[in-house]
């Protein structure tokens, strides 16, 4: 963590801000649900250490970016997504047609990849993590696709509601939030039965810390959870229909630039409705034409880039060097 400098940029409505280290060319990793800039910190300080310039925003409605008004969930569109890192891109770099390498996990994936469908000008190579690309889907939205193959107590058919979710959470403490989030190791879904909170872990059981998660990075992601609250992450769920609809130009276009992609055998999205083949059948390369390679790594759950830090940092950089 030593090094690691902190900034804020206006760009786009918003204050971002920036972790970054390290000089040379520029990698922008992007964190996911329930997560912050803190996600990557094994991969700023490696990729520093191997002659880059790791950049790591806090994205719109999380930690320590403000300006985004997070009671309104349709200000938090791919599209509103896409144009803060561009922003961000043009307001870092002394070129602003430069491209950069772009790392993502989760939601942060989810947005690389519209990144790198809308603008290929400005990514010279994609990492993503345990989110593969979701082309748009003619028979609806991913929330439909969930509720009708989970039911209602599935957390993205519970997240819809605002306000809902914030309340049933807010009988928990920050940390407790944290724990039961990030702990999460199944390959089935996340319940959240209406009133009862996580199925998985019920609101007064004890959370054990696997050996990748620290009882002080607990505490950091906590405090930043409890000073932006939760409803700005949640709102990347709320928009799903939105971005669906406003998607549809997009039917059948490719993301064509050079990518890999890493996910967990033991990932809840490698077992959600008809991924494993999407992947693994060739719906996936069709997509995405210049693919490499998939990784998909054994014994490893969703929050793969803390849990298999060391194996993650390496194959960033087996794949990046390259160009």
């Amino acid at each position: 963590m030593e090094g690691i400098e902190h900034k804020n940029i206006s760009v786009n409505g918003l204050n971002i801000h920036i972790a970054e280290k390290g000089h040379g060319p520029l990698v922008l990793f992007l964190h996911g649900f329930p997560e912050l800039w803190y996600s990557w910190r094994h991969q700023i300080v490696y990729l520093a250490d191997q002659g880059y310039r790791a950049v790591a925003p806090d994205l719109r409605g999380y930690g320590d970016t403000t300006g985004a008004p997070v009671n309104d969930h349709t200000k938090f569109t791919v599209y509103h997504l896409v144009g803060d890192l561009i922003g961000l891109l043009d307001a870092i770099t002394s070129d602003q047609g430069e491209k950069v390498f772009v790392v993502g996990h989760d939601w942060g994936a989810y947005v690389a990849w519209h990144l790198g469908m809308f603008r290929p000008d400005r990514v010279k190579a994609l990492v993503n993590l345990s989110m593969p690309f979701t082309p748009w889907n003619p028979m609806g939205d991913m929330v439909q696709i969930l509720r009708a193959a989970y039911g209602e107590d599935h957390y993205v058919v519970r997240f819809q509601e605002p306000g809902e979710i914030e309340a049933e959470l807010a009988r928990m403490d920050a940390k407790t939030i944290v724990k039961k989030f990030l702990t999460f190791h199944e390959s089935g879904p996340i319940y959240f039965p209406k009133g009862k909170g996580f199925h998985h872990s019920p609101d007064d059981a004890i959370v054990s810390l696997p050996p990748w998660l620290s009882e002080y990075d607990v505490g950091y992601f906590a405090s930043k959870l409890e000073k932006a609250g939760i409803s700005g992450g949640v709102n990347y769920y709320r928009v799903l229909r939105l971005n669906w609809e406003l998607s549809a130009s997009w039917s059948g276009a490719k993301v064509t630039v050079p990518t890999k992609f890493i996910i967990g055998d033991e990932d809840l999205v490698y077992y959600m409705p008809g991924m494993k083949d999407y992947i693994d059948g060739g719906g996936f390369k069709k997509d995405v034409p210049l693919l490499e390679e998939v990784v998909v790594m054994k014994g490893a759950a969703h929050f793969i880039n803390q849990e298999k830090a060391d194996e993650i940092n390496k194959h960033i950089i087996e794949f990046i060097r390259k160009f």
